[in-house]
């Protein structure tokens, strides 16, 4: 095994990467900064943990939120939501984390060390951590064989994991393991064939094999992941809520019902869920038995559920009832144009926590009503693809959220700037590959027009017919989405022609989006976002690079090759520069430089049409948004941890001045 010291050096690239991601940016050329100073630190609510021994414990810090979706589940194991992991993430650790700074840091492992030989990760828990349930009463101490329970859970079908595909090909026999559970007792296909046990509908053999010879095991009280090849980002990995604990009595007592209620699972993280009432309140409670309590700074976490919340809570704000409150374009102005709610306003921290494209959906699930055989013939076709991707204006789009500085979010590829950087410290984004397409500006009208005309031609030829509908779907809770969605329409329809589309918008649901629109194929054209999982350009493949094992259905591409689409070749390619690259597990600047070569073939085939980063929403708010966790993969960044409820709302000269202050550190 070689040392820790090694594991750390391994480490340290990821480190690098993210610190890098900090340092980057736009602002990095200000000044340092204290940022206790500047944002009033010194004026904060103390805990009632600090309270000095003799002394009157002061009031607790309460923090008080609305929210308008309530989670459909809270199990961390299973879903792949980042909204609905937020309770996860503030109620169970992960083997590391990281600070606001980006830095990695032992989290429920104090150590670690990769034998190359083994292809073996070894992990040492920390010692005295508990599990606590919703009354903040102790049940049991945290153990290795905690993770090798999650896992085990994770891989049985029975629990319906959504996450389950991001063991396959990293944990040794963990695809084997699940696909021998899946189909074990045989089953009859959508066609009505009998497929016997032990097979697929592919006609592919899985083999009865036991979770005894799956890599995640307990040796001398630490916990060993043993990998299928080297995985040069899963130290990285372990920070995502796949990879958490899970107490198993409570696993095997409650099954799928695990997690579906505050009662019915267990925490070892900052919080505890103390109360949780559907549609009515989510209560977060200050973990009394935390091992690390010292840094958490909020006592409660208060959140009410309010159907209305982006024009309720503003509202809220102003009367003092509330200490935080989202600001969408529709009452941003006026606040901007008040003296006294002006100096409320501040920013989200920039993120590069997702990155956002429109997809082309390939295999289209929609009513006959929005005629999905002749948008088959017209996705398939790559001068359609081009002419949409010319005309669509992301800087008119993404000025909708009230941004005065569009350019900063609009992301010429699909993985963000600023994500990783190779050994020799040049981003992902401004390798060779990427040189005519980080100079391009895609909006084009003269090109769009140009392009539509030859697909009109081409299609039909091909007997489509014209206009093409274009069905696009936006969630009806984010208004600055439905707002995008119009202007898309109107702008697109007056570049190509109404004789050549029709964008017809339509809310979905308000409730389950993924699920009922994304997944379900429900959208001829769509924006969808996708957030890394690791530190790796490899997570930015998931949503496009289509097997059995991926459930994330975005851009439909896999159904596309299996008809034989006029897009087949193309798609087909794609694939195999993925495999290509990640088939390179050792030299890294090369296989960056490979993932680098099949995401501008992605693109410059209008496969999918990169758009940019989430805008630095506009807020009201009591916290410093720049002293949470931060990383651009994993949960860190959903974490209430590190940071403090201040007095007063964040001006905008506090956040800049909180912004460049940990920029420079």
């Amino acid at each position: 095994m070689k040392t820790r010291l090694l594991a750390l050096l391994l480490c340290m690239v990821l480190v690098c990467s993210i610190l890098g991601a900090c340092v980057g940016s736009s602002d990095d050329n200000s000044s340092s900064q204290d940022i206790s100073t500047e944002s009033g630190a010194d004026e904060s609510t103390e805990s009632t943990d600090d309270s000095s021994e003799g002394e009157a414990p002061s009031e607790p810090v309460v923090y008080r939120t609305l929210y308008q979706t309530e989670v459909t589940t809270m199990n961390y194991l299973c879903t792949p939501n980042t909204y609905e992991k937020s309770i996860g993430a503030n109620t169970v650790d992960t083997l590391i984390e990281y600070d606001n700074k980006g830095a990695m840091l032992p989290g429920l492992a104090t150590e670690w060390s990769y034998g190359a030989d083994a292809k073996a990760w070894t992990f040492t828990i920390r010692e005295g951590v508990k599990w606590i349930d919703h009354t903040g009463k102790e049940v049991a101490d945290v153990t290795a064989q905690d993770f090798v329970d999650a896992m085990k859970y994770s891989l049985d079908p029975v629990n319906g994991s959504e996450t389950v595909n991001l063991f396959f090909g990293i944990i040794k026999n963990a695809k084997e393991y699940y696909n021998y559970l899946s189909y074990k007792d045989g089953f009859t296909d959508e066609d009505g064939n009998v497929i016997p046990a032990g097979f697929d509908a592919d006609g592919n053999e899985w083999p009865e094999i036991s979770f005894d010879e799956v890599g995640a095991k307990v040796v001398d009280g630490k916990l060993v992941y043993t990998l299928v090849d080297d995985v040069p980002y899963f130290l990285s990995s372990t920070c995502y809520a796949n990879y958490m604990p899970a107490y198993g009595p409570y696993l095997e007592q409650y099954g799928t019902a695990f997690a579906t209620s505050n009662d019915k699972m267990l925490y070892c993280g900052a919080y505890y869920l103390s109360e949780f009432v559907s549609s009515q309140k989510q209560i977060l409670t200050k973990n009394p038995l935390y091992w690390d309590k010292d840094n958490v700074y909020i006592d409660v976490i208060q959140k009410t559920y309010n159907a209305e919340a982006n024009t309720t809570a503003p509202e809220m704000v102003l009367r003092g009832e509330l200490d935080y409150c989202g600001l969408d374009s529709d009452i941003l102005n006026s606040w901007l144009e008040d003296e006294e709610k002006n100096s409320k306003v501040s920013q989200e921290r920039p993120s590069i926590d997702y990155s956002y494209f429109y997809c082309f959906n390939f295999n289209p699930q929609f009513e006959a009503e929005y005629e999905p055989e002749n948008w088959k013939l017209a996705v398939n076709n790559e001068n359609f693809r081009q002419s949409m991707m010319s005309a669509l204006n992301r800087y008119n789009l993404v000025a909708v959220s009230g941004t005065d500085d569009p350019y900063n979010f609009i992301y010429n590829t699909v993985t963000p700037t600023s994500f990783t950087n190779n050994s020799k410290g040049v981003d992902y984004t401004a390798l060779d590959a990427f040189k005519d397409i980080m100079s391009a500006d895609f909006y084009n009208e003269d090109e769009a027009k140009s392009y539509r005309d030859a697909a009109k031609t081409e299609l039909t030829a091909a007997g489509a017919t014209f206009p093409v509908k274009v069905l696009v779907k936006y969630n009806p809770t984010d208004t600055d989405w439905e707002k995008e969605c119009i202007l898309l329409e109107q702008e697109m329809e007056a570049v190509l022609g109404t004789d050549y589309i029709d964008i017809i918008v339509e809310a979905g649901p308000s409730t389950s989006f993924l699920t009922e629109v994304r997944r379900s194929g429900k959208y001829a054209f769509m924006k969808c976002n996708w957030g890394a999982d690791y530190a790796d350009p490899e997570t930015y493949t998931d949503p496009f690079y289509q097997s059995d094992d991926i459930n994330y259905k975005y851009g439909f591409m896999a159904s596309a090759v299996e008809e034989s689409g006029a897009a087949a070749e193309t798609i087909s390619e794609y694939f195999r520069l993925v495999e290509v690259a990640k088939a390179e597990k050792v030299d890294l600047d090369k296989r960056y430089e490979l993932f680098a070569a099949a995401e501008a073939y992605l693109i410059e085939h209008a496969l999918t049409i990169p758009y940019g980063t989430s805008v630095s929403s506009y807020v009201a708010t009591k916290l410093n948004v720049f002293e949470g966790q931060y990383a651009p993969f994993g949960v860190s960044a959903l974490r209430y941890k590190g940071q403090k409820l201040y007095d007063h709302f964040i001006t905008m000269e506090e956040y800049t001045a909180n912004k460049e202050a940990v920029a420079a550190e």
